[in-house]
């Protein structure tokens, strides 16, 4: 009898066994619940308000009229456009990552999330890919809107130096088509959406590297110093590892920091394109792969790293 009841109990746990599962080790399903709770989260902080500012800006300089020539006032269009966004993407990058973390803190939100079986990269990997969501929806929206006031403005501008060279008669047909060329070589081209990638690429890395120090600081505002003061020497580190190098005939030594240096902190000179696109410059499709991979790993590192500091502290 106690052989058959040991035996009906081993056959009822094989068919407990099989419902039992444990939960995946990384699964892209709660990832996405937490980017798209971090997405909403941030929308309702008024972040698009941004927007209307940005759409008056861009107004403004379209209608700048400063005796400029038909270039120099899409020239003007271009950087004035670029440069806001890429303000608003590096701003909007640290500030909104630095408070993530201390306001899940604070709303004891974070305890319920740890509580369940969410595993911490998957928490740091969804609240970075929220903050990447809301900067793609509100450059996108800047693009287009940029887009149309640039399209716009070049039809206008066409339109104005046709007529005013078909009513001089030492301006032949072939000079109208050469002006005309060259007009619209500032208008809306490929080149703008690159401009825009790279601003997206590099403001990604900026909140990347903010999501790292968000896990060991102790608040918000020190987060958001030390992430900006990260971002300014990334804009200078690799022009003074040159000048030890070239200049000062620096040795192996100096040559092993510099790379180091690179690694730690990111060359956010890669990502300045802006000025080169607004000047009607071409950029090259290598050259944004080559861009993007740098991104990609940047943001491979400075996650994982996250992950090894936030794996340490209790909650």
């Amino acid at each position: 009898m106690a052989s058959d009841s040991s035996e009906q109990v081993r056959d009822q746990t094989k068919r407990v066994e099989p419902l039992v599962k444990s939960p995946p080790i990384f699964s892209a399903q709660r990832v996405w619940v937490l980017m798209a709770s971090t997405f909403t989260q941030l929308v309702r902080m008024k972040t698009f308000y941004f927007l209307a500012i940005f759409a008056l800006l861009v107004i403004a300089a379209s209608n700048l009229n400063l005796l400029y020539t038909p270039v120099q006032q899409l020239k003007v269009i271009r950087e004035t456009s670029l440069g806001a966004m890429s303000i608003f993407s590096w701003l909007f990058a640290i500030t909104a990552t630095a408070v993530l973390i201390p306001r899940d803190l604070e709303d004891r939100t974070l305890y319920t999330i740890l509580c369940k079986p969410v595993p911490r990269l998957e928490y740091l990997v969804g609240k970075l890919l929220g903050v990447l969501a809301v900067i793609g929806v509100a450059l996108a929206l800047m693009c287009g809107l940029f887009t149309v006031i640039l399209h716009f403005q070049e039809t206008s501008i066409i339109a104005s130096e046709m007529h005013h060279m078909a009513q001089n008669p030492r301006f032949t047909e072939e000079d109208r088509i050469t002006e005309a060329a060259m007009i619209a070589a500032y208008g809306p081209d490929l080149n703008l959406l690159y401009g825009v990638l790279a601003v997206f690429l590099k403001s990604a890395v900026l909140a990347a590297v903010a999501m790292l120090v968000s896990t060991f600081a102790s608040s918000s505002l020190f987060t958001i110093i030390i992430t900006f003061v990260v971002f300014l020497i990334g804009h200078f580190h690799k022009m003074a590892t040159d000048f030890w190098v070239v200049e000062q005939q620096g040795g192996w030594i100096t040559r092993m920091i510099g790379k180091v240096m690179i690694l730690v902190i990111p060359d956010f000179q890669i990502f300045n394109i802006s000025d080169s696109i607004s000047s009607g410059q071409v950029v090259g499709l290598a050259t944004m792969v080559e861009m993007s991979g740098l991104a990609a790993l940047y943001l491979g590192l400075f996650t994982i790293a996250s992950w090894f500091v936030f794996s340490d502290k209790e909650f």
